[in-house]
């Protein structure tokens, strides 16, 4: 390690490799409130947060985890459940005024067609303007679990389906 009178120490979150401060200052300084999605193995979290002085603000939030109370009994931790927590979280936002964002996948590899594109989608459908390019998007048959149905002979399609039905019905 570096010695002397002129070496810096990195922020410690720097040196865990936790975030990165120049993105996150960017997302910062636009001032508009940010969409961050987290994804574990299984599940995933959406949040709106807004940036304030005193610390971060979450307007609104969905996790898979509560797609049990729209009667979704499939996984939580695949793209149509990380796309109905977006859709959750794109009525709620509306719900509560915001109408924009920006999205923050803080330090994930990212993959067209993956999980975190399906929640962005989710969000969009539902109403948010968040700048993205639509060919990141998941296709129509992955976010609908198609791609599960054909190989676990399960009824993901159709508990996709009642659920999106439910959820857009009580925000409607």
């Amino acid at each position: 390690m570096a010695t002397g009178p002129r070496y810096r120490v990195q922020l410690r979150r720097a040196r865990e490799g936790k975030t990165d401060y120049r993105a996150r200052k960017q997302l910062l300084i636009s001032k508009k409130p940010r969409l961050v999605v987290r994804k574990s193995l299984n599940h995933t979290t959406i949040q709106l947060i807004l940036p304030a002085k005193e610390g971060d603000v979450t307007l609104a939030s969905a996790t898979t985890v509560e797609l049990k109370k729209y009667d979704y009994t499939g996984g939580t931790g695949n793209i149509p459940s990380a796309y109905l927590a977006g859709l959750l979280l794109g009525y709620r936002a509306k719900k509560t005024g915001q109408t924009e964002a920006i999205l923050d996948l803080g330090l994930y590899h990212t993959t067209g067609g993956g999980i975190l594109y399906a929640a962005l989608k989710g969000a969009v459908d539902a109403g948010l303007d968040i700048p993205h390019n639509p060919e990141v998007f998941p296709s129509e048959d992955r976010i609908m679990g198609e791609h599960i149905d054909r190989y676990r002979k399960t009824n993901i399609k159709e508990q996709f389906e009642a659920a999106k039905q439910k959820i857009q019905g009580e925000f409607r």
